[in-house]
């Protein structure tokens, strides 16, 4: 037979919809190592695989990419043990970390981004360049405006952690993506996505959407622990699939075009 105090805890819970910690935090360690393994086995074939035959084409910058945007999933995931173990000094050390990382990873992926964009310029793509740099940069917007927003409330723990999850889901679409570029035409020495025939915008809509199968898991565990989804989830995930659909028509359009002209020129 329950307690008193247990009783009135799981009331407690009930009408607050407080999560039970031990379970909230594990469910946040799982998800954020599922979103690493996702990272990584998607950039295997084009990536990390030919490191070491030396088979990769991509200039220093795309490395450097590649190692900001490796460290985040990893950070993402030793902040998240951390939080389940409540070790939250040490947490909130890598915070700070977590923050550098992030505006690290705005000002490389913004450049790689711009790179890959005069590249393709230079090779005569035009207008289909231009349409397909809304993507990366789309994404670094998403992810961004999510970690500013964390930050903004890294007071309240509940918010913080689902726009923090949010941030790193934003992200995920890339690799996604490289999965099913692997699938469809098969990896070679050196052949990655860019260097072949150039998608368009659209093309990655069902790569985003399949990523956003992680905040609808969140959403559900919301409702099945909290009884609703956090605001965080609601808001955030319109947003998120918001963007990456109206992208696709923005993509297209002289005002992007000429956006995307005017960021060239500095990688020119």
């Amino acid at each position: 037979m329950p307690s008193i105090p247990a009783v009135v805890e799981s009331r407690r819970e009930a009408v607050t919809g407080t999560e039970p910690r031990r379970s909230a935090q594990s469910f946040y360690v799982w998800v954020s190592a599922t979103c690493a393994v996702l990272a990584f086995a998607g950039f295997a074939p084009t990536y990390w695989l030919q490191l070491a035959p030396r088979t990769f084409v991509g200039s220093p910058l795309v490395h450097l990419h590649a190692v900001l945007f490796s460290a985040w999933m990893l950070l993402f995931l030793l902040q998240t043990v951390l939080a389940a173990r409540g070790r939250f000094e040490r947490h909130r050390a890598w915070g700070l970390v977590g923050i550098s990382l992030a505006t690290a990873m705005m000002f490389v992926g913004g450049a790689a981004a711009t790179e890959a964009l005069n590249d393709r310029l230079v090779a005569g793509l035009g207008d289909a360049a231009r349409a397909f740099f809304i993507v990366p940069i789309s994404l670094l917007v998403l992810f961004g405006g999510f970690v500013f927003a964390a930050i903004a409330n890294v007071r309240q723990p509940e918010t913080h952690k689902r726009l923090m999850l949010l941030a790193t889901i934003s992200i995920i679409p890339p690799a996604v993506a490289r999965v099913f570029f692997a699938m469809s035409v098969g990896v070679a020495p050196g052949l990655r996505p860019g260097l072949g025939p150039l998608r368009t915008a659209d093309s990655v809509v069902a790569s985003g959407l399949i990523a956003d199968v992680f905040v609808l898991i969140g959403i559900i565990y919301d409702w099945r622990l909290r009884g609703r989804p956090h605001l965080a989830y609601v808001i955030g995930g319109v947003v998120l699939v918001a963007v990456q659909i109206l992208r696709v028509p923005m993509s297209t359009t002289r005002w992007w075009y000429a956006f995307a002209d005017f960021l060239a020129r500095f990688s020119g």
